[in-house]
């Protein structure tokens, strides 16, 4: 797998934590502050689109995670 891919399940994983602990009617709810990583990583990646900037994937490639291509054009 390559970077572009492990930072999309990251992102994926982390919201849906969030929102399973910030959502009052979840099994596993904790608070609603948790909702603030939603917005943080819905954040993180709208200005990733524009500036290409993302700190996780530094730590892929330290890591030795490949860079590959663009999974979307497939």
């Amino acid at each position: 797998m390559t970077v572009e891919r492990y930072i999309r399940i990251m992102a994926g994983a982390f919201v849906l934590l969030s929102l399973a602990l910030g959502i009052e009617g979840s099994p596993i709810f904790v608070s609603p502050w948790f909702l603030a990583l939603t917005a943080f990583v819905g954040l993180n990646l709208f200005q990733s689109g524009f500036t290409g900037f993302c700190p996780p994937s530094f730590l892929l490639k330290r890591l030795g995670v490949p860079e590959g291509g663009d999974v979307c054009s497939r």
